[in-house]
């Protein structure tokens, strides 16, 4: 339900962005993980765990100030060694930013629709 204070002393708690990403992370969780994957066809594994939660850890560090691009490179490193980024695109083949960030419940960094950046959407 919700409560008219919390609303006006933080907007965004109440709100998901035009793609469904929640603003909060607190109403995150694995479930709402694997229930979206599941609508998308994914079955998560323990490798997209391990970026989920990463991305996520980022998220609470950095916050969203990030551009698409650069996410991109600290997952490459964090977890491509010398399998390059095919090997994140086959775990998110919607995008490892867009994808990812979607299944880990944080708004998407900026830049990640954008279309020179190479969205696979």
């Amino acid at each position: 339900m919700l409560d008219i204070n919390k609303a006006l002393s933080n907007p965004r708690r109440y709100e998901n962005d035009p793609e469904g990403n929640m603003h909060d992370l607190a109403p995150w969780s694995p479930h709402f993980a694997n229930r979206q994957a599941a609508l998308e066809g994914l079955m998560l594994t323990d490798e997209h765990w391990e970026v989920i939660y990463y991305l996520r850890e980022r998220y609470r560090e950095y916050d969203n100030n990030d551009n698409a691009r650069n996410v991109l490179r600290d997952l490459e490193k964090r977890f491509c060694d010398k399998r390059g980024r095919r090997y994140l695109y086959e775990l998110f083949p919607r995008g490892p930013v867009n994808q990812a960030s979607q299944l880990a419940g944080l708004p998407l960094p900026h830049h990640t629709r954008d279309i020179s950046f190479g969205s696979v959407m």
